[in-house]
């Protein structure tokens, strides 16, 4: 058990679809959340779920010994951290060890280096993406996966049962970031062939949501069928559970990884082809299933 105090304020830095997934978790389980973004819209929904806005990342700093981070790319990771008015220039309240969570999808060598210049600066860093939609975090059921100390990890037991009920340490930091692009190529694969086979079905004329209400019962199941299934079957794609721009940034790292180390990737290659057609058909902010959409409007001659 920990012996942090409940009321302890948890930063969160990264205020979009998982920051606020993350967020009404923490506030359900007892916690004060302390947040920043620089989207004014983000900071609006933030305070709405009950969080405290701040000005900067060195107000969030200033309250929060644990913070973590919800941003886009490990180059903004890096800036928060170790940046001019990052968090490792502001002194932790209490004076007790600075602990910062990244639970952003990057490149793993990029992470293990942070990890070690935040070892240099005597900041605890764990590296902790989770598996699941921001709907599925904020249900309680994302897996979380945790790279980095196990001491330190044990120690967070507290913020983790509240916002990763389900959860592995998986080693080193790097280590859980690397196992995140690996499940992420299968899951964006599933997601893509569901996309695709509810096309044909339609192609064949049958009736989508008899369709997949058959699929969830045959020997083709997955979970991407519960998750977004219904969402295909509907064609809205407007209340993003993970964006088409966030999936696609995560593709071209698994891309690029795989290059590194001479493995071609031939399924993932054509996924990232439909997701750049969907950011230039303006869907990026929409949500990832709208690969149906690309797949419905390529025709054959």
């Amino acid at each position: 058990m920990s012996d942090h105090p409940k009321n302890e304020a948890i930063g969160i830095i990264g205020l979009g679809l998982m920051g606020s997934a993350l967020t009404q978790r923490l506030l359900s389980a007892g916690f004060a959340v302390v947040g920043f973004d620089i989207d004014d819209a983000q900071k609006k929904s933030f305070a709405a779920l009950g969080g405290e806005v701040v000005g900067s990342v060195t107000d969030v700093a200033l309250r929060c010994r644990r913070i973590f981070l919800a941003v886009m790319t490990v180059a903004q990771v890096d800036d928060v951290v170790l940046g001019e008015g990052g968090i490792a220039e502001t002194p932790p309240p209490g004076n007790e060890k600075r602990l910062v969570v990244s639970v952003t999808t990057s490149e793993p060598d990029k992470i293990e280096d942070l990890a070690e210049r935040c070892a240099a600066s005597d900041i605890d860093f764990l590296d902790a993406p989770v598996s699941g939609t921001s709907k599925q975090v904020s249900d309680g059921n994302g897996h979380g996966l945790i790279g980095g100390d196990a001491d330190v990890a044990k120690a967070c037991n507290d913020i983790f049962d509240a916002v990763y009920p389900n959860r592995t340490i998986t080693g080193a930091p790097g280590s859980a970031t690397k196992t995140k692009l690996a499940i992420n190529h299968i899951l964006g694969l599933n997601r893509v062939a569901l996309a695709e086979g509810l096309v044909f079905a339609e192609q064949l004329g049958l009736n989508l949501e008899n369709f997949i209400d058959v699929a969830r019962q045959s020997a083709a199941y997955s979970q991407i069928m519960d998750v977004k299934g219904d969402m295909m079957v509907a064609r809205d794609f407007s209340n993003p559970q993970s964006k088409v721009n966030q999936h696609y940034k995560d593709v071209r790292i698994m891309l690029a990884e795989a290059k590194k180390r001479g493995q071609e990737l031939p399924m993932l290659s054509r996924l990232a082809d439909l997701l750049k057609a969907c950011e230039e058909n303006g869907d990026g902010e929409k949500d990832n299933a709208i690969t149906l959409e690309e797949i419905r409007r390529r025709k054959t001659d």
